[in-house]
């Protein structure tokens, strides 16, 4: 009886401490044939705009080149149908709502149904969308078209730019978390809406939206429920965040108006460093949560010598001994090998020069171990 007894403990403290995350289903959208456009439609779709100078229209052509997108990506009716003779552009609330739902039906309703979850078992609903954010919100709209629940826990994020997937999941993860004993289902929904986002000014800044962002969108069903870990595709570890506080950092994405008072994204080009300086201060929380205990002495213990010589040299300037403290050996910093912890790195593919900056981080990063 003692022992069965504290068998029972012991898992019920596992339960209680391991609150599990899993991944029950993903979906992505597939846009219809008509949706698609090669380079030269893009910018024969620019062209027809009126509003561009042939100095703009060669800029966003020779950014098309380089910028390693394919010949079929999606553009929204709204603004492919000018394309069509006698037709203009729609960039109405009306065509973005219908964008909107094109996109978020198709993957909720994939992701749900590959998942087998019915809508109304979803307990947490969360969706991003930067640009475009109506009233009713984009929730209120998956809510009312699937009949989910009256008291559904529902986050509509704005605002947040590539990385508000990232923070959508983590935000779905800690509503779960309340839900600790009877489990709970969350609904993570990312888009961005290109209708009402055309930019039809001529500052450089401003057009490289106009030739990155494509249709696109996805969605994930999570669950903390035991149960449902037998049929995860995967088990979420651990989510971490880093939030740069630089004015640089800060003004790298920028809504704003130009110069004629054309609304558009302003992208830096900072954008790329800080988008480095971020994603070291990640893999530095990330480390301790990943890295081996092989990995993660040689830091503590670098970083150890390297404070006690600091303190050394302090106490011999204090005693006169600014020559001996001159000669004091200088201890690099350890930089583990998280290829020893990390099996795969997705980045976000924010456009080439992201790319290839992120490329360049992780050459280094990487090369230092």
């Amino acid at each position: 009886v003692k022992i069965t007894a504290l068998v029972l403990v012991v898992m019920g403290w596992i339960v209680l401490n391991d609150n599990p995350t899993y991944m029950l289903a993903f979906s992505t959208f597939k846009a219809p044939d008509s949706w698609k456009v090669s380079h030269a439609q893009i910018i024969q779709m620019m062209k027809n705009q009126g509003s561009f100078t042939d100095d703009s229209i060669g800029f966003m052509e020779r950014l098309l080149a380089r910028s390693g997108t394919g010949q079929s990506t999606a553009w929204p009716p709204g603004i492919v149908q000018c394309l069509e003779e006698g037709k203009e552009t729609d960039r109405s609330i009306l065509a973005s709502r219908k964008e909107a739902e094109a996109v978020i039906f198709d993957i909720v309703e994939s992701a749900l149904k590959k998942a087998k979850v019915h809508p109304k078992e979803v307990d947490v609903l969360v969706i991003n969308c930067s640009l475009f954010s109506p009233t009713p919100s984009l929730c209120a709209m998956v809510i009312s078209k699937f009949g989910m629940r009256q008291d559904i826990q529902s986050f509509n994020l704005s605002g947040m730019g590539c990385g508000a997937s990232l923070i959508s999941v983590g935000l779905a993860k800690d509503m779960l978390q309340r839900r600790r004993l009877q489990g709970g289902k969350a609904l993570v929904v990312s888009t961005e809406i290109i209708t009402p986002n055309l930019y039809h000014g001529n500052e450089r800044g401003f057009l490289l939206q106009n030739t990155l962002f494509r249709c696109g969108g996805a969605a994930i069903v999570l669950s903390n429920s035991w149960m449902d870990g037998r049929r995860a595709w995967y088990k979420l570890l651990h989510t971490v965040r880093v939030q740069s506080n630089s004015e640089e950092a800060y003004n790298c994405v920028y809504e704003a108006q130009d110069g004629e008072e054309h609304r558009g994204v302003r992208l830096s080009k900072e954008i790329v460093k800080v988008a480095g300086k971020c994603m070291e201060k990640n893999m530095t929380t990330i480390g301790p949560y990943v890295l081996p205990l092989s990995e993660q002495i040689p830091v503590v213990t670098t970083m150890a010598i390297k404070v006690m010589i600091k303190m050394t040299g302090k106490l011999l300037k204090m005693c006169g001994q600014e020559k001996l403290a001159a000669k004091l050996p200088k201890k690099k910093h350890y930089v583990p090998d998280f290829k020893r912890g990390i099996d795969h790195f997705c980045i976000h593919a924010g456009g080439r020069a992201v790319i290839d900056g992120e490329n360049a981080f992780f050459t280094c990063f990487l090369c230092w171990t």
